[in-house]
């Protein structure tokens, strides 16, 4: 029996945005393409100004297209609420940022279970969420620990386990290393190849190409524009599962 190929968990059709001042247009994506299988793990890259970031907003519906189309797990996202953008946001995609993003008055525990408190979880939920999560990324001895007391590459991890313990569909990362050593970083680019074999979805935006090789798929842009999107051996592992590689 063949096995039918899965639908994109992401999908552009020829999206662009333009921020408009007084004066001038800038034109941050021009007509940008991109399928997202589930189970991918994408790396887009390029150099600064390119457009990354505002990708990465469009995808996270922290930012809307100015033309084009968008669907998140095959549905349109165009005609959302603000309310229920957010919901999405706080139920199916989990935020890795650059800058950590911990609350400081906040202990460990309760920063990984601050998101889950909008989700009207029991408390005996909540906790076997945040527990998996740390112990995920080995953080379980520091619960207690508030934010200042963590080390970079210890806040990154925590940063990692609030994304996760949603068990969202998909996680976005934007530049997850560029506040950390290259030991650090190596460690917590690790940490998201485990997520990604154990079948996440992620899309990390990086402009250094030594983690941008962490990926199964690169996505360069330039200008706004896709201009490079290339495979790594991992999509031989897509065909494998019946996913089709164009």
């Amino acid at each position: 029996m063949t096995e039918t190929a899965a639908s994109p968990l992401i999908s552009l059709d020829g999206v662009s945005k333009v921020f408009y001042t007084e004066e001038v247009e800038t034109h941050a994506l021009n007509n940008v393409h991109l399928q997202v299988m589930p189970g991918e793990y994408v790396a887009i890259a390029g150099p600064s100004g390119g457009g990354k970031t505002t990708l990465l907003s469009i995808l996270g519906l922290l930012d809307s297209p100015t033309s084009g189309t968008y669907l998140l797990d095959g549905k349109p996202v165009s005609g959302l609420t603000a309310t229920d953008r957010a919901r999405i946001r706080n139920r199916e995609i989990g935020f890795i940022f650059q800058a950590f993003n911990l609350i400081g008055d906040l202990t460990v525990y309760e920063n990984v279970e601050l998101p889950l408190t909008y989700r009207g979880m029991s408390a005996g939920e909540r906790r076997t969420r945040v527990m998996e999560a740390l112990e995920r990324v080995g953080m379980t001895h520091r619960v207690n620990h508030y934010p200042s007391q963590l080390s970079g590459g210890q806040q990154q991890r925590v940063a990692v386990a609030r994304a996760i313990g949603g068990k969202p569909l998909i996680l976005l990362a934007d530049e997850p290393t560029g506040n950390l050593d290259s030991t650090n970083g190596e460690a917590v680019m690790g940490l998201l190849q485990e997520l990604h074999r154990d079948g996440a979805t992620i899309c990390m935006v990086t402009h250094d190409p030594r983690y941008a090789e962490h990926a199964e798929r690169s996505i360069h842009l330039f200008d706004g524009q896709v201009v490079r999107d290339e495979r790594s051996e991992g999509a031989a592992e897509l065909v494998r599962h019946g996913f089709e590689v164009v």
